[in-house]
């Protein structure tokens, strides 16, 4: 590997302890030593990536998917062990042959037949979609590293460990439009903390005076009754959340922003992350809504989807935007046609 501060090219021998041989200086992460092969040089590109040099901010979620998108491509069958168990085997029926020995060739046919199963294995991609390092793992495992080296996490990726509290928004200025009222403020529900994070620090929350929910349940206590939007992963779960939210809040308007399964479902750069098979019930439930091809179906049946923080940060936060925009300028729409009918007007004295 390449030291991330001399750029040394560095034998496994040449760097005992995570520690450069040749300058001194200890680094985070080596290939050999980690899940995803991850070293100091190709985290801080990744990161580069995301964050467009800086202008962005990105999360650990997001930088977890940034980072095991090649592995999840893979099956997890490893081939090593296919061609020592054919090597084992093959010598064992050249002896069987040569010394006319039956428990030479039953074992030695044994050997090929359990090689060529994990050939097949990963033929068919048994393990493909499994992350190899989980998000909870990549916290307490590499990052945790990371900070461990470098004091802190890598520049541009900012801590997501707390889901970020409702902003109380800019100061009004007399001279300038009136702010938003309780009843016209917009709900984002987004139960993926590090896509919640990384949308309220990229400034949309305080810009729009938008407010973050992660768990439906919690609507209620939000302000007001304006229009409520639902970000979701392209799971069966997730797919059924802004179901769930038009059946606990009647009346209210709700807009599904997404990730639609459309959008991902099939494309070769889109890598899905598979998961736990979700239940007869939920399966019914999408089903029933008739949006989803009978492949589609099949594919969630699997425990197929894809994650929010495998959409890359900038085109996440574009539409995101647009989104709330256009809920924002609809709600205001409505709350200026109400004004005009005196729905909204304090009735006057002796009226």
């Amino acid at each position: 590997m390449i030291c991330p501060h001399c750029e040394t090219s560095l034998l496994r021998k040449e760097r005992p302890g995570n520690r450069c041989g040749t300058c001194g200086r200890s680094y985070a992460l080596d290939p050999k030593t980690n899940p995803l092969g991850l070293h100091d040089l190709r985290v801080r590109r990744i990161v580069a990536r995301l964050t467009q040099d800086g202008r962005l901010p990105c999360t650990p979620g997001q930088l977890w998917y940034a980072l095991a998108r090649k592995s999840l491509r893979a099956s997890q069958v490893d081939t090593g062990c296919a061609i020592v168990l054919g090597v084992l085997g093959a010598i064992a029926l050249f002896i069987a042959a040569g010394s006319e020995v039956m428990a030479f060739g039953v074992g030695g046919g044994l050997l090929l037949l359990v090689a060529l199963g994990f050939v097949v294995a990963r033929v068919m991609g048994v393990g493909r979609g499994r992350p190899r390092l989980s998000r909870t793992d990549f916290r307490t495992g590499p990052l945790e590293e990371w900070k461990s080296v470098y004091g802190s996490l890598p520049p541009g990726v900012i801590d997501d460990s707390r889901y970020p509290s409702p902003h109380a928004g800019p100061a009004h200025d007399a001279t300038g439009p009136a702010p938003a009222t309780p009843s016209d403020r917009l709900v984002l529900v987004c139960p993926d903390r590090s896509v919640a994070v990384f949308l309220d620090a990229a400034g949309l929350t305080a810009r729009h005076r938008l407010t973050l929910v992660a768990d439906p349940a919690a609507l209620p206590a939000a302000p007001g009754a304006g229009p409520v939007l639902v970000l979701h992963d392209a799971d069966a779960r997730g797919l059924l959340l802004a179901r769930r939210v038009r059946l606990a809040q009647p009346g209210r308007p709700v807009v599904d922003v997404g990730l639609p399964l459309g959008a991902v479902h099939g494309l070769a750069r889109a890598v899905p992350v598979r998961g736990e098979p979700p239940g007869p019930t939920v399966m019914a439930r999408l089903r029933d809504s008739g949006e989803f091809s009978r492949d589609q179906l099949k594919w969630l049946a699997k425990g197929w989807g894809f994650p929010l923080v495998g959409v890359p940060p900038a085109k996440l936060l574009a539409v995101v935007s647009r989104a709330v925009e256009r809920a924002g300028a609809a709600a205001e729409t409505q709350r200026r046609r109400a004004a005009d009918i005196g729905f909204m007007t304090w009735p006057r004295e002796g009226g």
